[in-house]
């Protein structure tokens, strides 16, 4: 049991690191940002050999890179059947499998905003400072319409954290009804 408990800890941890930058990359382009060089190389390396034959099945459709955001969703299966060794159902599985997938947007979220937060406290010319502000505006604006600057402080990231936690307790109770 000690094994398969780590050989699950393992599987999540690259299939969150995968997922991560597949949801990366589907967010890059629904957004239209251009990323640094660096963080291109690094998501199109680690993710083309997914993307490029899911295109053929599901190509891009209103500008959204469809075949990264199923790469995502395919990468939360394939780690949680796992679960369908240790005894669960194909049903309880895929449900467990998209309950991950929103949880890993959310998080996504949450950690763009984080390291948003701290490029603008340490060092807003930071050189990625740009690309992750241009990544976070679309999920501030609307807060920020609502909610102006008050007194030079921008609270719209921490509006918009907490409207992320309630997302994921909804999604929570949703998906493990009482």
């Amino acid at each position: 049991m000690l094994l398969l408990t780590i050989l699950q800890y393992i599987i999540d941890a690259a299939a969150t690191i995968l997922g991560g930058v597949l949801l990366l990359r589907f967010w890059m382009q629904a957004v239209r940002v251009r990323p640094p060089s660096t963080v291109a190389q690094f998501t199109f390396t680690l993710t083309d050999w997914l993307v490029k034959p899911l295109r053929r099945v599901l190509p891009g459709v209103g500008g959204y890179d469809w075949a990264s955001l199923l790469g995502a969703f395919l990468v939360v299966v394939l780690a949680s059947s796992l679960l369908f060794v240790v005894g669960y159902d194909i049903q309880m599985v895929l449900l467990h499998a998209l309950l991950r997938f929103l949880n890993w947007i959310i998080y996504g979220f949450m950690a763009l905003l984080i390291i948003q937060a701290v490029f603008s406290w340490i060092n807003p010319n930071a050189p990625l400072a740009p690309f992750v502000n241009a990544l976070g505006e679309p999920l501030l604006r609307p807060v920020r319409k609502v909610i102006p600057p008050l007194g030079g402080l921008d609270l719209s990231v921490l509006v918009v954290l907490v409207l992320l936690q309630i997302a994921q307790l909804v999604l929570s109770r949703v998906f493990i009804a009482p």
